[in-house]
């Protein structure tokens, strides 16, 4: 290639390339790389990484690899312009090379010998030395303008060829940090299998402990067992006397699955129709209309199922007519989907749906009459309607709470928008009236009948955990305190707890000064729980700290949800 062509092409390469890509950019990606593998460097000291931080990683990780990946696309592009401005260039070289050559010549011809030898008249001789020196200072000029440009963009390209040799370098040290985070989070997922499986080692007989524990609470499964009879302690009323006291609120009541009957409140007030609230809580499925066949309700023999929703008692006959409408389609499917279409029995508790006499009249009568026949389908059969009191601003699945799987359920953040914070839960919520939507659930006997917790009272919670975590071995002796052991051995108490727990390498909480909690807003579900006493800080995950807390609790104070928050007197 002629010299002044390559000399061309490199200057037009080095302007191209250095255009894309500068210092800062380079060290600013060393900066995010330095950064990285010292965040790595922590996790590789952790004990127990946690996921959330690897995810932070692999966000960090992920920009970085971005803007690598940018500057290499940049690097393609490039090159394929300069493959053009190459033949392109190739045709402008004779002309280049002539301006040069020109350049030779009138600089001769400007010398002042010129016009003594010249044969040329004085006159036309001075006219064409003038031009010949303005076409020849241009030419220096622009000669002159080339030869700094090359030498300059020399320096670029050397500087360039640098730049790609750091970036290359840089990929290399994210190509490592991706596989030790691959790994990492491998490792952070196997760990939390494992004590997934070593938490609930709860036995089986602890599980029916806890079960039992819940049921003595009493809790309504729906409106029809009764008015809720939840209360709100924050204001004082069952004040324990003492300083400071934890309380564990839960948002809602078991079983959050299906129709929530005070977001249907809420959803009618809003002026939801009734197909729009069934809707906003069921899926796959269609409405369609059944004939008025006979059904078999316990105690009170065969009757029309248009009779017999005139007996259910689920929902106050005050609330809107839409919210009214959607519980008496909900009742009418959920009758034909449990008698399947008649064919045995429905009992008349809350066990199915509360049935009583006489049959109501009013507002209730006309959403049944209103509504008649009109029954929920999916798949050809009428759906288990299911409905509950009170969700806590979340539905989940069947299959969530341990149910057999059912198509037509759904999770459902139940709110007039978006959630960032309890604050915004409680006011957002649909069924926020419901005086259980954010409440302690037991009581003792002692402390003014309350749900407050003693600050060693959480700090024992907090080193049961840390025991069982560090020994599963130990679960027959970790029931509360104060009724017998179920399995017959001895229960340990605070100080006994305390002392295993040191036996076995752990550092036990003396006191707690504060507990907080973190969430996920958008599925309904406390994440973790951070317990701080004693000039330190743990965090647990939020289903281990539920079912360690529903175990060990004093009385049958318990968290009945996977979504609560601690408050402090």
């Amino acid at each position: 290639m002629p010299r002044f062509l390559a000399i061309f092409l490199l200057v037009t390469c080095a302007l191209l390339l250095v255009s894309f890509t500068s210092a800062d950019e380079i060290e600013d990606l060393q900066r995010q790389i330095d950064d990285l593998n010292k965040q790595r460097e922590l996790s590789v000291n952790a004990t127990k990484p946690l996921e959330g931080q690897l995810r932070s990683l692999q966000r960090q990780l992920a920009q970085i690899q971005a803007s690598i990946n940018t500057l290499n696309a940049n690097i393609k592009t490039k090159q394929k312009e300069l493959d053009l401005r190459e033949e392109k260039l190739a045709l402008q070289q004779a002309l280049l090379e002539e301006r040069v050559r020109a350049y030779y010549i009138r600089s001769y011809l400007t010398d002042p010998m010129t016009v003594i030898l010249s044969s040329i008249s004085s006159g036309n001789l001075f006219r064409e030395l003038s031009y010949y020196q303005t076409v020849t200072k241009d030419d220096k000029q622009i000669i002159t303008s080339i030869t700094k440009d090359v030498i300059d963009l020399l320096t670029q390209k050397e500087k360039l060829e640098n730049d790609k040799i750091r970036l290359a370098a840089l990929q290399v040290e994210v190509d490592k940090n991706a596989k030790f985070i691959g790994g990492e989070v491998s490792k952070a997922k196997a760990f939390q299998a494992e004590l997934s499986t070593k938490i609930a080692q709860l036995s089986a007989r602890q599980q029916q402990i806890i079960a039992s524990r819940q049921a003595a609470l009493n809790l309504p499964t729906s409106l029809g067992a009764g008015p809720l009879l939840c209360v709100d302690d924050r204001e004082g009323k069952f004040d324990p006397g003492f300083r400071p006291a934890f309380a564990f609120f839960t948002y809602g009541i078991p079983h959050r699955v299906g129709m929530n009957q005070y977001g249907a409140l809420g959803r009618a007030q809003a002026g939801q129709s009734a197909d729009q609230i069934l809707q906003a809580y069921f899926q796959d499925f269609s409405f369609e209309q059944r004939d008025n066949i006979n059904i078999s309700v316990s105690g009170y023999g065969l009757m029309p199922i248009e009779t017999y929703l005139l007996g259910i008692y689920e929902m106050p006959e005050s609330w809107p007519m839409e919210a009214l409408k959607a519980q008496a389609i909900a009742a009418r499917s959920y009758a034909l989907s449990y008698t399947n279409n008649g064919s045995k029995e429905i009992c008349t508790t809350q066990a199915c749906q509360v049935y009583k006499q006489p049959p109501k009249s009013g507002n209730w009568k006309a959403a049944v009459e209103q509504t008649a026949g009109k029954v929920m389908i999916s798949g050809g059969s009428p759906i288990s309607a299911y409905y509950s009191s009170t969700d806590g601003g979340y539905t989940f699945s069947s299959s969530d709470v341990g149910w057999n799987s059912r198509s037509y359920t759904k999770r459902l953040r139940d709110t007039t928008g978006d959630i960032g914070s309890f604050g915004d839960l409680s006011s957002l919520s649909y069924d926020k009236e419901s005086p259980c939507f954010y409440a302690a659930q037991g009581t003792r006997a002692e402390f003014n009948k309350s749900a407050w917790l003693k600050s060693n009272e959480v700090a024992d919670i907090a080193n049961v955990i840390m025991l069982s975590k560090r020994d599963g071995g130990v679960s027959a002796h970790i029931y509360q305190t104060d009724k017998p052991n179920p399995e017959g051995q001895e229960t340990w108490d605070e100080a006994r707890i305390k002392q295993e727990l040191q036996g076995r390498g752990g550092s036990p909480f003396n006191s707690v000064s504060s507990v907080t909690v973190s969430a996920d807003f958008g599925s309904g579900m406390t994440t973790s729980v951070t317990v701080s006493g004693d000039g330190r800080s743990e965090t647990f995950n939020g289903a281990e700290f539920k079912n360690f807390f529903n175990l060990r609790a004093p009385a049958n104070i318990q968290i009945v949800g996977p979504l609560f928050n601690i408050e402090l007197k």
